[in-house]
């Protein structure tokens, strides 16, 4: 006899592993679909160290760790695989597995979260992934305290390399912008303002083609290889650190019909539903102003708080 499940959680990141926590503990059957790893975007993190509660920094890897070990706790189940799509049938939600075999795993339940999280747009370079936790990042305030008093390079031109510069400006005097264009894309009065900025040099009409450091395995970044994108002139630029701003890319795959705003991202209501009833988003996939570990923990609690809500009130399940 096939499972029914009362929650169904994809991804495993802050705001996955919240929600089965929260889930389990209110008795849901509950189980958490992840496709590489617990952790997502919170591994990435060498110290964390803004977390409430937490005194002594921990790397990410063993934070994700223990959020896991707490849901297992209250009896959230775990499998690892990729899920293939989000259906319908018989008034619950079914979600068919990636297999090599004629008949797939396939999963139903009352209710769906999703907290596939967004990737951050990537430079491409050589150098990029070698220092990512050691130097390259993409939160500025996850990261920017370890670089204070260092010079900070700074990628991208829009609303958040020039807010994320702004926050970097106050850890030290040496933040260095660069932006492929000839003028930011951001909004006028964040331009200005970011212009203004007597800690803030801007290169424009340049790129980074290069971050290199001490050693690819266990080093640091150490100078960044720019080149100018109208006279192709390189040169190379001391740094200590390089923050990457050039947009998010919502997994938003499995929600083809659920409304989403104007960058992709899913609109929910206050208790984290979509437009689709019974189907719920946490963490980076969903439309808010600001993404951190903290909140998105909070998302998926609040999604599992509604979600049982949901069921208890029997009004869960998909609706036609």
């Amino acid at each position: 006899m096939e499972t029914l499940y009362d929650m169904i959680i994809i991804g495993a990141g802050a705001a996955g592993l919240s929600a089965a926590q929260y889930a389990g503990r209110s008795n849901l059957k509950t189980l958490v679909i992840e496709e590489k790893s617990e952790g997502g975007q919170a591994v990435l993190i060498d110290r964390l160290e803004n977390y409430p509660g937490i005194l002594d920094p921990v790397n990410g890897f063993d934070f994700a760790s223990n959020m896991k070990e707490q849901a297992v706790r209250f009896g959230a189940e775990f499998v690892y695989g990729k899920a293939m799509g989000l259906g319908k049938k018989d008034g619950h939600f079914v979600i068919p597995m990636e297999s090599s075999e004629e008949n797939p795993v396939t999963y139903s339940t009352k209710t769906v979260l999703l907290a596939t999280g967004a990737e951050h747009r990537k430079l491409g370079v050589p150098g990029e992934e070698d220092y990512v936790g050691r130097g390259v990042s993409y939160c500025a305030t996850c990261d920017g305290p370890f670089f204070r008093n260092k010079h900070i390079v700074v990628v991208g031109g829009g609303d958040a390399a020039c807010d994320e510069a702004g926050f970097l400006a106050h850890l030290t005097d040496r933040v260095t912008m660069v932006h492929r264009r000839n003028k930011f894309r951001a909004q006028k009065s964040i331009a200005e303002r970011t212009l203004r900025n007597p800690h803030i040099a801007v290169r424009f009409n340049t790129v980074v083609s290069e971050i290199r450091g001490t050693d690819p395995d266990s080093g640091k970044v150490t100078s960044v290889l720019l080149e100018n994108v109208e006279t192709g002139a390189k040169e190379e630029l001391e740094c200590d650190a390089v923050f990457v701003f050039i947009g998010m890319i919502p997994r938003t795959e499995l929600a083809a019909l659920v409304k989403k705003d104007d960058e992709g991202y899913i609109e929910t209501d206050e208790g984290m539903q979509t437009s689709v009833h019974g189907l719920y988003a946490a963490g980076d996939i969903r439309s808010k102003t600001f993404r951190q570990i903290v909140t998105a923990a909070a998302d998926g609690a609040i999604a599992a708080h509604s979600a049982s809500n949901c069921i208890d009130a029997d009004m869960c399940g998909v609706r036609s």
